[in-house]
């Protein structure tokens, strides 16, 4: 065949001519130049079995086509409501998307470093702090330890475990083994991870955050009536100084949102609401983070239910001493409450603002009035004495009926002698 044309009957295999080496002999029969030579391959298929024979339709019948109604749902279909409804670009949905998610790295404290912007885990420690006792974990403000007493409460999981990883690797033993001064170290370090385990634990931090040893200071340091009264602006000084305790103690209410103080402007309907959620106010605050712990190594069932026994007096103890504590500041609150003198006066100046418009309304309508008055009074009149004379008709009537019965029995009568005769 030429070369350059192929033969779909046969496949060709092209390959190049292996190179001279120097000094050496080839058994090829091609020229000194290298160059690229054809092979014929004759491929012949096997033969069919003789007992092959085509396969046999299966004879089902295809099945019938079905309606399936799809739901839309998925981060692609959201993103395309979000981009409909509001009118947005491809462009501009995508720059919302990543200026919300910076958002929220921020908030969660997630930042491109990897460490929190708030700075949690960086706060200051002081020497007390450094020189806390394990064996006495339940005094210690687990906040504090991990650097984390500007958000407490409000402090995300993600915050804490950032907080701990940053103390474990401030403190930990195996880091701070030879330094000079860090005798109590690992002492701390034993604290920090009593602190990860009591506030990473739902029920324990509730425990805790319901005897917070922070806010426990701030509830005793409240505002009187006499601060009220005293201050050179009581209105202000009651919405600066009230507000915060209100806020503080929102916290414990098991119904939420709870209602704030809110402004001197509020509406009676307003204050109403905010006095009745408070003196209904259902708290979830708990009290079992100060129980007594069962003296170690005692396996006395008596020691263990005299324990359990007095902890639960002194938790229906504290209880009762803080629903107190709150019903007796709201007591006060709505004592001092500039809003309620305001409401009263309002009430007060409707009620004689109605009072006046009865009595001017009264004047102008007082003669029409008594017109009306003397034409009911005269119809009375005559339909009483109309009755008085129908009742004399009938009476005279029936007088009438009477004496014409009477004189008919004493004919009867006068005829009867005069036949017995």
């Amino acid at each position: 065949m030429q070369r350059g044309k192929r033969d779909c009957a046969t496949p060709k295999i092209f390959a190049s001519a292996p190179k001279r080496e120097p000094n050496s002999k080839t058994l090829s029969s091609t020229p000194s130049t290298a160059m690229a030579h054809v092979t014929k391959l004759s491929i012949v298929p096997p033969p069919l079995k003789s007992d092959w024979s085509p396969p046999a339709p299966s004879g089902k019948a295809i099945s019938p086509l079905v309606e399936r109604k799809l739901l839309p749902a998925g981060p692609a279909y959201l993103a395309h409501v979000k981009r409909a409804v509001h009118k947005l670009t491809f462009e501009e949905h995508d720059k919302h998307a990543e200026e919300e998610s910076k958002r929220l790295a921020e908030l969660n404290g997630t930042g491109s470093n990897g460490d929190d912007d708030l700075g949690v885990g960086e706060e200051e420690e002081p020497e007390d702090l450094l020189a806390l006792d394990p064996k006495e974990w339940k005094k210690q403000d687990h906040y504090a330890v991990l650097g984390l007493s500007h958000l407490r409460f409000r402090a995300t999981d993600e915050q804490i475990k950032i907080a701990h990883r940053k103390k474990v690797l401030k403190h930990h033993p195996d880091k701070k083994a030879g330094v000079a001064g860090d005798s109590n170290d690992d002492a701390f370090f034993k604290c920090i991870q009593k602190a990860m385990e009591v506030l990473t634990n739902p029920e324990r931090r509730r425990q805790f955050d319901s005897v917070d040893p922070y806010y426990e200071e701030l509830e005793a340091d409240v505002p009187t009536a006499s601060q009220v009264k005293n201050a050179k602006d009581p209105q202000a000084f009651f919405f600066k100084k009230f507000a915060p305790v209100f806020e503080r103690e929102a916290r414990f209410s098991r119904k939420q949102p709870v209602p704030m103080l809110g402004d001197y402007n509020a509406s009676k309907e307003e204050v109403e609401g905010f006095y009745d959620f408070w003196y209904n106010f259902d708290s979830w605050r708990s009290f079992e983070y100060l129980d007594k712990e069962v003296n170690e190594g005692s396996d006395s069932r008596d020691d263990k239910r005299y324990t359990e026994k007095k902890n639960k007096s002194e938790r229906a103890r504290r209880k009762k001493e803080d629903t107190a504590r709150l019903r007796t500041f709201v007591d006060l609150a709505l004592s001092v409450d500039p809003r309620i003198k305001r409401i009263k006066q309002e009430e007060k100046e409707a009620r004689e603002a109605k009072k006046k418009g009865k009595t001017g309304a009264a004047n102008g309508v007082s003669n029409k009035q008594k017109e009306e008055e003397e034409k009911k009074k005269a119809e009375e009149e005559a339909k009483k004495k109309e009755e008085e004379e129908k009742i004399a008709r009938a009476e005279a009537k029936k007088a009438k009926a009477a004496a014409a019965n009477a004189a008919k029995k004493a004919r009867r009568a006068a005829r009867t002698g005069e036949e017995g005769a």
